[in-house]
């Protein structure tokens, strides 16, 4: 009785949790999961206070970007001030008053990734943020694996192993496409840096096959949930 009055009543909420309900074994082969890559610019820094301004995702499986399920959002949001997170990716209050209401957008995000693993670049943040929007408009939370290509990176690439310093922070995204010589496709747009992000994805995880010298299992991309 007490469960059903807390219960979603959207049935995009009930069905993104009803396909998000279960937690893949670590042991699971990599191409028998889902991938969505994403990425979100927002108003700033703090979860608990900032907002997503756009929103961007994208399939991978197969190894491959399945561009054709590309999506993207410019969301409207209130009162938002030009600030140093805007200095960074140029998305101006008045641009932002022209976006799609955020519940609106979430409605038409959550199908897209039930059931998926997320992938990100410090994915946390742009989680953490979905999360928050998720539980204010429709009560529930975030509930995929969160895969970050920013600790992928620490993993395979020699010139940002773990040094066992504290304070160490995972490498940005332009630290980790310089080293590899991947171009970047319009920086801080969400569009962009999930595209880059996508193929960071695929080399970082060509590279962990070639070093385990076999097929990859879910537990080699390190996965955490919120």
């Amino acid at each position: 009785m007490f469960g059903a009055l807390f219960r979603p009543r959207d049935p995009v909420v009930a069905a993104y949790r009803a396909g998000t309900r279960w937690r893949p074994s670590l042991r699971t082969p990599i191409d028998r999961l889902r991938f969505v890559v994403l990425d979100a610019e927002t108003s700033g820094f703090t979860i608990g206070t900032d907002r997503i301004l756009t929103l961007a995702c994208v399939d991978v499986s197969d190894n491959q970007i399945r561009v054709s399920a590309f999506r993207s959002w410019l969301l409207r949001q209130d009162g938002i001030a030009v600030n140093a997170a805007v200095a960074v990716h140029g998305i101006l209050p008045s641009e932002s008053a022209d976006g799609r209401p955020e519940k609106e957008v979430l409605a038409e995000f959550l199908p897209l990734v039930a059931g998926a693993v997320l992938v990100g670049h410090h994915v946390g943040f742009d989680a953490g943020m979905l999360d928050r929007a998720l539980r204010g408009h429709f009560r529930t939370r975030l509930r995929n694996p969160l895969v970050d290509t920013g600790r992928l990176a620490m993993a395979e690439l020699e010139a940002f192993r773990k040094t066992g310093y504290p304070g160490q922070r995972p490498p940005s995204l332009d630290e980790v496409c310089a080293n590899l010589g991947l171009p970047m496709h319009d920086r801080h747009t969400a569009s962009g840096d999930t595209f880059t992000t996508a193929q960071l994805f695929l080399l970082l995880s060509a590279r962990a096959r070639r070093r385990l010298g076999r097929p990859l299992r879910f537990h080699d991309l390190a996965p955490r949930w919120l």
